[in-house]
């Protein structure tokens, strides 16, 4: 079995092209620090440094060896480093905003659990749907749906994958049947949703490179996104929501997707703070947390 010092001896030794240099530094005699190299040698099968009594250099077999060295000794210390931080306990408040349905509905457990964890943490959870000012208001962190249009704020992905979804549900297809061509939802009953002041009443839809943008309309609107899942899966008329904020319907057979066969719409979630400066190991300890629960929410059957 290779041993730790062992490969520290040889690294040394490479560095400073003198075994006695390498022995002074790691504070080892001259002999042991012959006799680790040796030892090492004779795990790997093969001579590491061609020594002399004035020189000492790498050979064919060492050189090619001393970056997997390196490389083993450098993830060593990145782990120890990352049980150390693990051990840090996080504290102190956090204020985070998120959207309604998703924070609501899936986001919120997950954020339990977060806290959970790291009792040292209180938090304060704005949810809605309206776009949280981070200058001005108290948010020290937002979840948001699409590319923040401020560029000073820093934007860290969660799910950039994550597109809209054109969905109904069993009842409303079989009273009215489900539209054939984007074209067709200007006869349909929409569900629209309010985003801060501008209704989101223009749907795009892509297939073979042609982009379609329709202007929807319908008896039911509001600013809650929540509230329009929820009359998507009463019948009321047919939303396009977000993936995630769906998702579950979809899988749970309450909606059903339609117009499958075009590019929806793109709606990545990230992770906004106003500067790099609010990135704090409690931001980035959660961030690593949502990032997992996404992963396993969408790998799910």
């Amino acid at each position: 079995m290779i041993r730790l010092d062992d490969l520290q001896v040889f690294i040394r030794a490479a560095d400073l092209g003198s075994l006695s240099a390498a022995a002074r530094l790691l504070d080892l005699s001259p002999a042991v620090a012959s006799a680790a190299l040796k030892r090492l040698e004779a795990e790997v099968g093969a001579q590491l440094l061609a020594r002399s009594t004035r020189s000492l250099r790498l050979t064919l077999a060492g050189e090619r060896y001393l970056e997997h060295a390196r490389a083993a000794l450098d993830a060593l210390a990145a782990g120890g480093r990352a049980l150390a931080q693990d051990r840090q306990a996080l504290a102190g408040s956090l204020s985070l905003s998120m959207p309604s349905d998703l924070g609501r509905n899936v986001l919120r457990p997950w954020v339990d659990d977060f806290l959970a964890r790291h009792p040292g943490l209180s938090l304060q959870l704005r949810v809605s749907d309206r776009v949280a000012d981070l200058y001005r208001q108290p948010v020290d962190v937002a979840l948001r749906y699409g590319v923040p249009e401020d560029s000073s704020l820093v934007a860290l992905p969660l799910a950039p994958d994550n597109k809209r979804v054109l969905c109904a549900s069993p009842d409303y297809l079989a009273r009215h049947g489900a539209p054939d061509a984007p074209p067709a939802l200007r006869e349909r009953e929409c569900l629209r949703l309010v985003l801060g002041e501008a209704v989101h009443e223009r749907w795009s839809f892509e297939r073979g490179g042609e982009r379609q943008t329709v202007a929807v309309s319908g008896r039911w609107m509001s600013d809650d996104g929540e509230i329009v899942r929820r009359w998507a899966g009463e019948g009321r008329g047919i939303a396009y929501k977000s993936g995630l904020d769906v998702l579950a319907d979809l899988r749970a057979g309450r909606l059903l997707p339609l117009l499958e066969g075009y590019e929806t719409e793109a709606a990545p979630l990230y992770l906004v703070t106003p500067h790099r400066l609010m990135l704090s190991p409690a931001v980035t300890a959660l961030r690593e947390h949502l990032q997992t629960c996404l992963a396993r929410y969408l790998a799910e059957p």
